[in-house]
């Protein structure tokens, strides 16, 4: 379900573009210009000149707590934009917002605080230190705040429970499997309790069985902390299943923002469909995507004997609902009357055809 932004944004980023080659903000000033402030024909112009526009115009906002999900394929700019915003590259132009704070004005010292003290970041690749416990390795950002073995230490034990490893903390990196050493690094970037996490395709390195349990890992783990988050993949299952909102990025530029159900039941051109085409529609989308206003509609015309919940997946409502012929109410878990969804709408959504 997508989270509705209350008060500012626990990110803001607005019409930030990262461009590789030489005097990169003054070729963009020069093709922003020649281009009337058209992002793609700007980014035209730099290509013709030979510079690179990793990421070109991107504006999003995360709310406080939401897990929105930034994917496209190899090349597309997902992983560059995330490293602007986290401030791993230096954007070329734009502003991103931290709880309000501009952090490309932000002086090195300031980045390190946020960093040891607000910003948790995951990778692909682990970064363990081979020579410390699963305690030692979790624990060290704590050591780099001054904070007492004892503290330190006692803080890991409890993000190590938290990702499954409670047992393992004495153990060495090189005596962990590799799904393991990522639980190890994502208990490390949790031991600070950061408000905002970066995680940049933290599963893909990992088997298919390994990965899907980490997901579920993930989400209680979200279930429990709420943390505002940014994660990058380039796999649509995956962003189907861990996203409250999703980015598609092609060349550079965000294309599409959306709910799960948004981009798998309402494409916004070719590129996002393709993406979705082998996707089971009915695993994902919502019963809430496709109901209607009542309207008119009289509540005694509803079937008393069956209810539909807004967050059910139409292939759920479609099982329940398949010898019903007329609208089928769906209500909220107050029970108030939400919408009416009829059952050829359901089995329209799960089998249309994207694009």
């Amino acid at each position: 379900m997508a989270i509705e932004t209350r008060g500012p944004a626990a990110i803001s980023c607005k019409s930030v573009w990262q461009v590789f080659g030489p005097t990169p903000k003054q070729n963009l000033a020069s093709a922003l210009d020649l281009s009337g402030g058209d992002a793609s024909v700007a980014a035209d112009h730099l290509r013709d000149r030979g510079l690179i526009p990793a990421v070109q115009d991107a504006s999003f906002d995360v709310a406080p707590g939401e897990l929105f999900v930034i994917m496209g394929l190899s090349g597309s700019g997902k992983s560059t934009l995330v490293r602007c915003v986290s401030r791993l590259a230096e954007a070329t132009a734009g502003e991103i917002l931290i709880d309000g704070e501009n952090i490309l004005t932000a002086t090195k010292r300031r980045m390190t605080e946020l960093r040891r003290r607000k910003l948790g970041m995951v990778f692909q690749h682990f970064g363990l230190f081979p020579h410390m416990s699963v305690a030692q390795n979790v624990a060290f950002p704590l050591k780099m705040q001054g904070q007492s073995r004892k503290d330190r230490l006692a803080r890991a034990h409890e993000v190590i429970k938290l990702v499954g490893l409670d047992g393992r903390e004495n153990a060495y990196p090189r005596e962990l499997s590799g799904g393991q050493r990522q639980r190890v690094g994502i208990a490390r970037s949790l031991a600070v309790n950061p408000d905002i996490w970066f995680l940049d395709e933290p599963f893909s390195a990992l088997d298919p069985l390994i990965r899907r349990q980490l997901q579920d890992e993930f989400l209680n783990i979200q279930a429990t902390l709420k943390k505002s988050i940014v994660f990058i993949t380039h796999d649509i299952t995956e962003a189907l299943k861990l996203a409250d909102r999703i980015a598609i990025m092609k060349d550079g530029a965000i294309v599409q923002i959306g709910t799960p159900a948004d981009i798998i039941l309402r494409p916004v051109n070719a590129y996002v469909a393709e993406f979705s085409k082998d996707v089971a529609k009915g695993r994902h989308a919502r019963v809430g995507s496709v109901m209607q206003a009542v309207q008119e509609l009289s509540e005694e015309r509803l079937s008393d004997t069956l209810i539909l919940d807004p967050e059910m997946t139409l292939e759920a409502a479609l099982a329940s609902c398949a010898e019903q012929y007329d609208p089928v109410a769906v209500r909220d878990r107050q029970g108030n009357l939400a919408g009416v969804v009829h059952p050829r709408d359901l089995a329209a959504a799960m089998t249309s055809e994207s694009g």
